[in-house]
């Protein structure tokens, strides 16, 4: 069975590296260790020269957004974990229509009470004590959705036919969606408002780590609610100081986000305050070149290296904290929540909002609108 080995092998519950180069060959893995696959990337073609075929892997590294495969390697990593635990195989190229069956149907129910020996609920339970699924309840439909889309992408990829493409499979797949349907679940509990984001920045005070909480919340919910990776891609020579002096105005620079590939994202403007606060977290941390926001020690001294996405949410939580809100009140999902929940509760056109929030689509950035409008429409007060 062909695998995809790395030049360093790990066991399925180490983090897969974003950077590793693979090594195509025909081998299992060795001593129980599960092999991290990486399938998005073409596998070696002997039509090509080991030049080109370094310039092919190289290119799909390239051309791939670094969310996108960040995100191919977590389901990588389940989808190898569950086929080791509920048919004792590594995966295979391509996968067979009954794997892909299997896994619908594991990923469709509930296995809360299934019988013990249901093959199903051991897989899930090897997976929960890998720390790779959180609970043996019936995950939600845009999980699974997420999973196979990118096992479809590893098969498209290297320009294999797809078991998912198959009518039992596709039917089947469309049925657990529609039998698991829910709600979605909210990204951020609450948006974050103004008058949330006030309470926010009146907890920073006077320190070097106050000054740039306080530039960071600014500029994630001013320049149009943005993603934590957008706040911790950001660099200093993204940030344009030129006009600040003479109209207050900041202009920022984002390489790539969510929905938009490099070159194609218009620069965003920042003004007043957040661009006052931005401007004095430079000066006061010293930012010359390099990342724009960095971790702060304990003795209040700026460090080199970016912060991490997950630093923003710890972020976002210490300060709900201070300022007596609860820790789970809103996530950093809150400031792009917040963002067009204000503006929509200060009538600013949709497309204006969309303008700084860079939403591709008008129904997603609309869903804040409405939840504004229909609690303001007058035909709710008919009754008195």
């Amino acid at each position: 069975m062909l695998h995809f080995s790395l030049y360093q092998t790990l066991t399925i519950s180490d983090k897969y590296p974003l950077s590793c180069i693979i090594d195509f060959c025909e081998k299992p893995a060795q001593n129980g260790a599960m092999t991290a696959l990486a399938p998005y990337l073409p596998a070696p073609s002997p039509a090509l020269s080991a030049e080109d075929q370094e310039a092919l892997t190289d290119l799909y590294v390239r051309g791939t957004p670094a969310n996108t495969l960040r995100a191919y390697e977590r389901d990588l990593l389940y989808i190898t974990a569950w086929k080791s635990a509920r048919f004792d195989l590594a995966l295979r190229w391509p996968e067979t229509e009954a794997t892909a069956l299997a896994f619908i149907l594991d990923h469709a129910r509930d296995l809360n009470d299934a019988p013990h020996e249901d093959r199903a609920l051991q897989a899930a339970e090897a997976l929960i004590a890998q720390r790779l699924r959180k609970s043996l309840s019936c995950p939600a439909p845009s999980t699974l959705d997420r999973r196979i889309a990118s096992w479809l992408a590893f098969h498209r990829m290297k320009n294999l036919s797809s078991p998912f493409d198959s009518p039992q499979v596709k039917q089947a797949r469309a049925k657990a969606r529609r039998a698991a349907a829910r709600p979605p679940a909210p990204k951020s509990a609450h948006p974050i408002t103004r008058d949330v984001l006030e309470q926010l920045l009146d907890t920073c005070r006077g320190s070097r780590r106050d000054c740039r909480d306080r530039a960071l919340l600014m500029l994630g919910w001013a320049s149009g609610g943005r993603r934590r990776s957008e706040i911790t891609g950001l660099m200093r020579e993204d940030v344009s100081l030129k006009e600040f002096e003479k109209t207050g105005v900041v202009w920022i620079s984002l390489l790539e986000t969510k929905t938009t590939t490099k070159g194609e994202t218009p620069r965003l403007v920042l003004k007043g305050r957040a661009a006052q606060a931005l401007v004095h977290w430079i000066e006061v941390g010293g930012i010359e070149d390099g990342p724009l926001f960095r971790p702060i020690s304990k003795a209040d001294n700026v460090l080199k290296r970016r912060l991490s996405p997950d630093a923003i949410y710890q972020i976002v939580k210490h300060r709900l904290r201070l300022a007596g809100l609860p820790e789970d009140f809103a996530s950093p999902h809150g400031l792009r929540s917040g963002f067009l929940t204000q503006a929509a509760l200060d009538g600013a056109p949709i497309q204006a909002a969309m303008r700084l929030s860079l939403h591709r689509s008008m129904a997603q950035a609309q869903k804040y609108y409405d939840d504004v409008d229909i609690a303001e429409n007058p035909a709710a007060d008919l009754l008195g």
